[in-house]
């Protein structure tokens, strides 16, 4: 996902990414809660860090937003 130019993402933001992977349901979305859930377990990351981590996320394309619902992109 990475475009050109782009630096890849840092070590926090890839673990969060495997985290969030690995617990969420594969195919189906899932709520911003479930992901401070997922993150605050995996990666013992706060609703803030939580959140600007999801942020570089979506802008870089690793995940999408369906009414409010997160997805994770195909690889």
């Amino acid at each position: 996902m990475v475009s050109d130019g782009e630096p890849p993402l840092s070590p926090l933001a890839q673990d969060a990414l495997e985290a969030l992977i690995s617990a969420a349901p594969h195919n189906d979305s899932f709520s911003y809660d479930r992901a401070y859930t997922i993150l605050a377990e995996a990666e013992d990351l706060s609703q803030p860090a939580a959140d600007d981590i999801l942020e570089r996320l979506l802008m870089r394309g690793y995940l999408y937003e369906v009414e409010g619902e997160l997805r994770l992109t195909e690889p």
